[in-house]
């Protein structure tokens, strides 16, 4: 009963802007579910939920959905200022479009790539530290990759 219910929670977040523990609740027994807001409580808690900003307020919202999100907003912000790469020992200098470097650079440190030691970013230039030359190398085909819409 409870993995229905924790996939019923999943799908009702998905489809509706819940904002409240009490609207899950009358949503989860508008479903058929007998629940009380304890157990709904407990529910938010086991699965990770978490609350995020939307155009009518806050909603909930499962972790991994979230998490999800940004990396769609990273990888996309990526794409957009990215123009070219080239390693210079266990550094990839990184060329972008005029302005995009500082953004580019902090999606490269948020997106949490292996290879990413750190970045440093200028205007239109990033320095990022990798280990080696072989992560470095990696680095690049990971970012040419995006840039031709291939699957990373």
């Amino acid at each position: 009963m409870k993995i229905a219910r924790h996939r019923k929670i999943l799908e009702l977040i998905n489809k509706y802007e819940i904002s409240t523990q009490e609207e899950l609740a009358e949503k989860l027994i508008d479903s058929g579910f007998l629940v009380t807001q304890a157990t709904v409580s407990r529910d938010i808690r086991e699965l990770s939920l978490t609350k995020v900003n939307s155009a009518g307020g806050q909603r909930y919202a499962a972790v991994k959905t979230v998490e999800r999100e940004l990396n769609i907003k990273l990888l996309k912000i990526l794409k957009e200022g990215y123009l070219s790469s080239d390693l210079a020992g266990n550094i990839v200098v990184i060329k972008t479009e005029s302005g995009m470097a500082m953004a580019v650079a902090a999606a490269l440190d948020a997106i949490l790539w292996k290879e990413v030691v750190g970045t440093i970013a200028g205007d239109d230039t990033i320095f990022c530290a990798v280990r080696s030359n072989e992560e470095g190398l990696s680095l690049i085909t990971k970012l040419s990759k995006l840039s031709t819409d291939e699957d990373i």
